[in-house]
């Protein structure tokens, strides 16, 4: 069993699009470099790093905004 994490972890570090299409459907939070935080469910990711979240919620300067949305957009040069 340690084996096989072991093994993981090493695959991991060396092919992160295999860590980024294991975490698709999982809760992501993604900062941007204006302060704004978006989390929701990671849906895609390509290799520009864009992302595409769905149920997503926003959040300023740690504090939650009154903003969810369905799907989210960012462009990858926009993250932190």
């Amino acid at each position: 069993m340690a084996t096989a994490i072991a093994n993981k972890s090493a695959a991991t570090k060396t092919d992160p699009s295999k860590f980024l299409s294991d975490i698709i459907g999982s809760s992501v939070s993604v900062k941007l470099h204006n302060g704004v935080e978006y989390v929701g469910n990671l849906q895609s990711i390509d290799g520009y790093m864009n992302i595409v979240l769905d149920e997503t919620k926003e959040y300023v300067r740690g504090q939650p905004s009154n903003r969810s949305y369905g799907d989210v957009f960012i462009r990858g040069n926009n993250g932190k």
